[in-house]
């Protein structure tokens, strides 16, 4: 499930969810190589969003946000702006920070190398959000809202993200794509399993067997261990498929 931004205009045509921009390129570009080869293009349900011409504003910095952000720039978009909630990471390691631990420094991805290349400048801004979505009378956004941040201590001690006021800007946009992360598999089907899920929602599985609380059901990917990256699910795609073939056949030459 993406995580939604539900503020004022988030109803409005041209707001979309990362995945349905992303999926309906990839789709519409395996349409073209099937129609060049003579082949049906049967099963694709996503439609081709463009980003033609548009200025293009992606909500989040993560991996989907860079994917966004090369995607817009691959279609020709007129200008790109990615919003990055957190504050700006710092060049270098930081005391609270040493090795071994995932460096939390500033990097530039190829996302935002192809916007410098293209535009002359990183797309991202840091430490600001969306304040709200402005259409026009057809009902299409054509502006957004932005507020600068800082991060504070809330009552409860948690670090959480306040608004800063008199620092509102506008900024156009005809695309606006939201890749703030995700919350979990989607409910319905693993409800009505009834299939066992861990404290973050994901579908309890041992990595390995990939084997879920309900037999002959097997979990691998993002809906066993979060969000994370395609390598991981193909890496446990493959594992999933071995152990099914293990538990219908007894036995399996699968790697």
């Amino acid at each position: 499930k993406p995580r939604d931004l539900p503020v004022e205009g988030r109803v409005l045509k041209g707001v979309h969810f990362a995945m349905e921009f992303l999926h309906g390129n990839t789709q519409n570009l395996l349409k073209q190589q099937n129609h060049r080869n003579g082949q049906s293009d049967n099963g694709f349900s996503y439609p081709f969003i463009s980003a033609k011409g548009k200025d293009v504003i992606v909500i989040g910095g993560g991996d989907t946000g860079t994917d966004c952000v090369g995607t817009s720039l691959r279609h020709k978009c007129r200008s790109l702006t990615q919003l990055e909630i957190l504050n700006r990471p710092p060049d270098a390691r930081q005391p609270d920070n040493p090795w071994p631990e995932w460096p939390k420094i500033y990097t530039v991805d190829y996302g935002q190398e192809e916007s410098h290349a293209i535009h002359g400048s990183d797309p991202r801004i840091y430490s600001v959000t969306a304040r709200r979505f402005i259409g026009d009378k057809k009902g299409n956004v054509n502006e957004v809202e932005v507020v600068q941040v800082e991060w504070v201590k809330d009552e409860s001690g948690r670090t959480i993200p306040r608004q800063i006021p008199g620092t509102e800007q506008i900024r156009p946009a005809q695309l606006v794509l939201l890749a703030m992360g995700f919350l979990g598999p989607e409910d319905t089907m693993l409800a009505s399993l009834n299939i066992a899920r861990d404290p973050r929602s994901n579908v309890k599985a041992e990595y390995g067997k990939f084997a879920t609380s309900l037999p002959g059901v097997f979990s691998a990917g993002d809906m066993r261990r979060g969000q994370s990256l395609i390598v991981w699910a193909i890496n446990e795609g493959r594992g999933a498929a071995r152990e099914c073939d293990r538990y219908l056949m007894g036995e399996t030459v699968l790697p």
